[in-house]
């Protein structure tokens, strides 16, 4: 307990202190006691040294943009989490039952069809909601095992769903449709408002909310059906609302700042760890790492070249590697 404690302590001291510099951190320079002085100043009333691009470069840039890439993290890191308990697979991730592939043809469609971003980002998030449903209902009813069967009609339906989204690319306009495709993809934050943060968030806490609360119930149904009954416990529908939970915060997620990958299985694991296989301290370990690393990688991808990097290229060229030296050093075992 001494040790979750201190991990928990740790990861958010590095959360706000990497947000606290995000906040200065940009091609605009501010620096970090002017960007203090402006947050500040609705209450302390400092003496103006700065102007008011430098204001609005903060409070409707910055900000927004922080915020969503410390949810977006946590919701895909806390759902990878989630997953890897219900499947009993160290190698599920948010994508599992095809959440992200239906995102990705809904927004593909969506592009095709010249929608708003608004618009874009709601047909998005209803199919991959609906494609998770689609995937749920059919491996219920298949014979056999209802976990395998929920991962390989993930496979199959994900399979269909990049089929689609590769045709909607082939028939795009190359020059507006087609760039604008392949660059919602790769992911990215660029242009996040606050309005956007604030439509989002509650959708995203109906997720996490109900997975924080019953995150102990989750260490049941690593003990078999049998024992989960005896325990007081329905494995069917807690396995159901956890999914349905999980699948909430990866479709918002996705529906706001495009295909993201590798934060949902790697984060889980290096929790897994600093502070145990416990789902009561695994699950807001996960959700709190998530955010500090898709937070750092947001800081990458816009302040390391002078072309924004998409944030997908970075999660997975820091997130492939980072994953290879868990499973070197610590082995099977310690990482799963």
């Amino acid at each position: 307990m001494k040790r979750q404690r201190r991990v928990f302590i740790i990861l958010w001291a590095l959360l706000l202190a990497l947000i606290f510099l995000s906040i200065a951190l940009g091609r605009y320079g501010v620096g970090v006691a002017r960007s203090y002085k402006i947050l500040t100043d609705p209450i302390f009333h400092w003496e103006p040294t700065w102007d008011d691009n430098m204001v609005t470069s903060i409070w409707n840039l910055r900000l927004p943009r922080i915020f969503m890439a410390c949810l977006v993290g946590a919701c895909l890191s806390g759902a990878g989490a989630a997953y890897q308990g219900v499947f009993q697979n160290p190698m599920a991730s948010p994508d599992v039952l095809g959440a992200s592939s239906g995102a990705a043809m809904g927004a593909a469609i969506a592009i095709l069809l010249g929608l708003t971003h608004n618009a874009i980002t709601l047909v998005s998030f209803l199919c991959a909601m609906g494609t998770v449903a689609v995937v749920y209902a059919v491996g219920r009813r298949a014979p056999g095992s209802r976990i395998l069967n929920l991962v390989l009609c993930g496979m199959v339906i994900s399979s269909l769903c990049s089929a689609g989204t590769s045709y909607v690319k082939l028939v795009a306009d190359p020059n507006n449709q087609l760039p604008a495709i392949t660059y919602w993809l790769l992911g990215s934050l660029n242009g996040t408002t606050m309005d956007e943060v604030w439509r989002i968030a509650p959708v995203m806490a109906l997720g996490m909310i109900p997975l924080v609360l019953l995150r102990w119930k989750i260490n049941l149904l690593t003990l078999g059906e049998e024992e989960a009954r005896a325990l007081g416990v329905h494995p069917g529908r807690l396995r159901l609302l956890v999914v349905l939970c999980a699948t909430l915060m990866t479709a918002a997620s996705i529906a706001v700042s495009g295909m993201i990958g590798w934060v949902g299985l790697v984060m889980p694991h290096l929790c897994r760890r600093l502070v145990g296989s416990n789902f009561r301290a695994l699950l807001p370990a996960s959700m709190v790492a998530g955010a500090l690393f898709l937070l750092l990688v947001d800081d990458l991808s816009r302040n390391l070249l002078a072309v924004e990097i998409p944030i997908g290229i970075l999660t997975a060229v820091l997130g492939a590697p980072f994953f290879l030296v868990l499973l070197l050093r610590g082995g099977r075992d310690d990482v799963c």
